[in-house]
């Protein structure tokens, strides 16, 4: 992927991302509305990365503990049995989407069980909310946060540097963090608790990528970009004395501490005229290495150096791999063997063509080898196999010429670590995945080092549009930076992302309702057609043609028999065509930059949306006329969709909080429109096969209802809801798309910005409504599994599923148990406990309170336990004994 693909691709996302931004929401009374509880079991549709990895983390006191930031899709736990990775941040809310962005991470290296995380999105308007630190005492399972004075940008320039957060390792309640925008350093010294801005630090930073960027992205200063200890300085239980920083300026990138923090000073001799992006110290040797950039990164970079600082003379080493004059990259991803500390690896982060670098030394610098070089250009040597067949889609389905590859080695290098226990496991990150491998030492001994994906788990893709067509595959995705996938098994990596051609982002899809074989995409790409087309079923794809003026992808629509599109693309008005796009023509009566949809009855019939008025074709798209109808959401930030197999029924989504904001139906093709008063907000809607019994299609969407912000389905046209996740499953954004399945009741396909595409299955096979709230507590038959889910030295988590087995609706419930080794419960989501001594009780809140006859509930706890961590054997609810599974 190139550079150009990536930047645009990016930028593309953030202004996406400004105009679906969730608008802050006025104060007042919630909507007094009965939600009912469902018990929903969530996955990734797995794709396997897609998205930058510009951090990871070992703990170098516990073995096998590790971690990984993203720009914009959490951080992740390393799970050493399975080899995947655990997402620890799902629970970030729709009000605080920004702190799905990570720009530092730190595990404790003193409590393993600590881990703390700076989130924070964007530092100028994008993100409308100030950056925050997250700290959990039992590895991400459960956070606590405390909100900045400032803003974070995980996904701002620069975000590969760092790490910006640190942990001082002799005294472990001490935390430094590295702030943007002119803030300086702060410190904590009370675990993250409470932050002061260390006022005694001299420079807040001066770099800026571009100070002429008006939208304050490219503008914003980098700040202070890393923290370092030496922590042969100090000792346990006492604050380290020497603490290296590195600050976004050219001509002073580093700083000393010699007293714990009291006072700072630029390092004498230093390189000027570039960036440290990391500062690696190895106690042992008593050596700071340093990769250095003559940019701030990820993409930029043209050239570099690594140089090495003796702690105890102030002597500087040039030990740069390549002579400055012979780069065209900057260096950043930097690691020292803990086991072997002469051993030293760097790599060249902007080397874009025909590939990156990576550079390993073991005599600390001294002499350098790489991880591939020309025998007789263009031909190459690899010291390195790279093996992607668990993830087949990152060749991006290219044939290069040599010297490039196919896959590439990668991109975006600017994480690089080797495992502090392990002298045989490295993991880098790239801008689409996280590589690594567990026989390195090859590299040494002359024979081949492998290198896989190690990713499963971690899924990072921004989700623009879905569908689920009624036959075929069962999923159909428009994804930033990576295009989009056709899922025909939701449980493995599809063998390649849409091709022919590869849009950087796919911005919006469609099937024809009558032919699922007739597909249709949109989207973005340097140079080449914006719209593409498939007639089996997404599998294999050929370019249209763009009528004149296109620069972007906006919105398609295909009619309901295949026969004609609508297309509505970025830098030109609407069209339509018969066929499959060799020519287009103007559409009139509707504006540039319309959404567009089509009835998914009527061939003929098209839908538009803009600036608050809704538009009806019927002719396929050739005129446009413009609803009567008022009280639409004014604004853009709307999604709407045809039910399949009703003509004219059509629902609609959005709006903003200082207007009409919520989710309006049709019945006429848009002629007239009855909002629903029991949805305060909504920004998405799709529809699934009707729930058992049921003659309509099952809704769902994004929405605010009753107060509650979630995901929510209705099994009776709107007029009741049930919210199907959980505060600890929130993702974030949501907004941009849903969809159930039209094939499997309660299924549902749901959009994330950062996290890729999430569904969830139900245990509901009835979909009934809430109950009356006046019903008396539960008295009638329950079933209780408890399960551990996690569990470390003195700390564990369990999840709980409580069944209503008995005939009638729960209208509120509680659950009682007694542990039989004295664990203590010390935080829980989607329940209140209490406990006494060794007895717990868990009451419902007030979301989850109605649980019809054969649905489930669940909810979460951590806790602590000494010698034993047995479970439970009885469960009771009311007056009721449950069954235990």
């Amino acid at each position: 992927m190139r550079r150009t693909r990536i930047l645009t691709a990016v930028l593309a996302l953030a202004a996406g991302l400004l105009a679906g931004t969730p608008p802050v929401v006025a104060a007042g009374n919630a909507s007094e509305v009965p939600l009912a509880a469902d018990t929903y079991t969530w996955k990734n549709a797995r794709i396997d990365g897609g998205g930058f990895v510009p951090g990871i983390v070992f703990n170098r006191k516990e073995k096998n503990l590790a971690y990984a930031r993203t720009d914009i899709g959490g951080a992740y736990r390393w799970q050493e049995s399975s080899k995947t990775w655990t997402p620890l941040l799902d629970s970030v809310g729709w009000d605080d989407w920004g702190h799905t962005g990570v720009v530092g991470l730190a595990s404790d290296p003193v409590d393993p069980d600590k881990v703390y995380a700076a989130v924070g999105t964007y530092t100028n308007s994008w993100d409308p909310k100030n950056g925050a630190v997250m700290r959990s005492s039992d590895r991400g399972a459960s956070w606590q946060k405390t909100v900045l004075p400032f803003k974070l940008g995980g996904n701002m320039p620069g975000r590969g540097m760092g790490e910006r957060l640190a942990v001082d390792p002799n005294k472990n309640s001490v935390l430094y963090l590295g702030a943007p925008s002119g803030k300086g350093l702060w410190r904590s010294t009370d675990s993250g608790v409470s932050w002061s801005q260390v006022t005694a630090f001299p420079n807040p930073g001066t770099y800026q990528q571009d100070p002429g960027d008006t939208s304050g992205y490219a503008s914003d200063n980098q700040g202070v970009v890393w923290v370092t200890f030496d922590e042969s300085t100090g000792t346990a239980g006492t604050a380290t004395r020497s603490i290296y920083v590195g600050v976004a300026d050219l001509q002073n990138s580093v700083y000393r501490s010699t007293d714990g923090g009291a006072s700072w000073s630029r390092l004498a001799g230093q390189p000027t005229g570039y960036l440290a992006h990391k500062g690696v110290l190895d106690a042992v040797n008593g050596y700071l290495y340093l990769t250095y950039s003559d940019k701030g990164g990820p993409y930029d970079g043209g050239k570099g150096q690594v140089w090495r600082y003796a702690t105890s003379t102030g002597t500087w080493t040039n030990i740069s791999p390549v002579a400055e004059a012979d780069t065209s990259y900057g260096f950043s991803g930097l690691t020292v063997d803990r086991q072997k500390p002469r051993t030293v690896m760097a790599t060249a982060y902007s080397a874009w063509w025909p590939d990156t670098q990576i550079f390993r030394s073991t005599d600390s610098g001294a002499t350098w080898t790489r991880a591939w070089d020309y025998t007789s250009y263009p031909d190459r040597a690899n010291r390195f196999t790279l093996d992607v067949s668990s993830s087949p889609w990152l060749t991006w389905g290219a044939n290069p010429s040599p010297p490039e590859q196919s896959p590439k080695l990668g991109w975006m290098t600017e994480s690089l670590e080797i495992d502090p226990f392990n002298s045989n496991r490295m993991m880098y990150g790239t801008g689409a995945t996280l590589y690594g491998t567990e026989n390195l030492t090859n590299w040494d001994s002359g024979g081949k080092f492998t290198i896989k994906p190690m990713v499963q788990g971690l899924e990072e893709t921004a989700v623009n549009d879905l569908a689920s067509p009624p036959s075929g595959a069962p999923l159909l995705s428009a994804l930033g930076d990576v295009g989009g996938f056709r899922h025909t098994d939701l449980t493995k990596v599809p063998p390649m992302m849409f091709t022919q051609p590869n849009f950087t982002t796919t911005t919006s899809l469609d099937f024809a309702e009558t032919d699922p074989n007739t597909v249709v995409r949109v989207g973005n790409l340097d140079s080449g057609p914006h719209i593409a087309f498939s007639t089996d079923n997404g599998a294999n794809w050929f370019a249209g043609t763009d009528p004149s003026g296109v620069s972007g992808g906006g919105t398609v629509a295909a009619s309901s028999d295949g026969g004609r599109f609508v297309w509505s693309p970025d830098g030109s008005g609407v069209r339509y065509t018969t066929g499959f796009g060799t020519s287009w023509s103007a559409s009139s009566g509707i504006p540039a930059g319309a959404i567009v949809e089509s009835d998914r009855v009527d061939t003929k019939t098209f839908y538009g949306f803009k600036s608050g008025k809704f538009y009806v074709s019927t002719d396929g798209g050739a005129t446009f006329t413009a609803s009567a109808a008022t009280g639409l959401p004014s604004g853009d930030s709307v999604r709407f969709k045809a039910l399949p197999g009703v003509k004219g029924d059509v629902w609609l989504a959005g709006g903003a909080a200082d207007g009409a904001y919520g989710l309006w139906h049709s019945t006429d093709s848009g002629a007239t429109w009855t909002k629903l008063s029991n949805v305060d907000q909504a920004d998405t809607v799709g529809f699934g096969k009707a729930a058992p019994g049921a003659s309509y299609q099952t809704l769902y969407t994004s929405a605010k209802i009753g107060g509650v912000r979630g995901i929510f389905r209705s099994t009776d046209k709107g007029a009741s809801w049930t919210r199907i996740n959980d505060d600890a499953h929130q993702w974030g954004w949501t907004g941009a798309a849903i969809t159930g399945d039209p094939r499997v009741y309660g299924r549902v396909y749901v959009s994330t910005n950062g996290r890729g595409v999430i569904y969830g299955d139900t245990s509901d096979t009835g979909g009934g409504g809430p109950t009356d709230p006046t019903d008396p507590p539960p008295t009638g038959a329950c079933a209780v599994t408890y399960k551990i889910t996690n569990q470390w030295s003195g700390g564990f988590q369990a999840d709980v599923q409580l069944t209503n087995t008995g005939s009638s609706a729960w209208s509120g419930w509680t659950l009682a148990w007694t542990f039989p080794n004295a664990q203590t419960v010390t935080q829980t989501w989607n329940a209140e406990t209490t406990q006494s001594a060794s007895t717990v009780t868990a009451k419902n809140v007030g979301w989850n309170a109605n649980v019809a006859a054969g649905s489930s509930v669940s909810f979460g706890f951590t806790g602590t336990w000494s010698g034993t961590n047995g479970k439970p054997t009885a469960f009771r609810t009311g007056d009721r004994n449950c069954t235990v599974s």
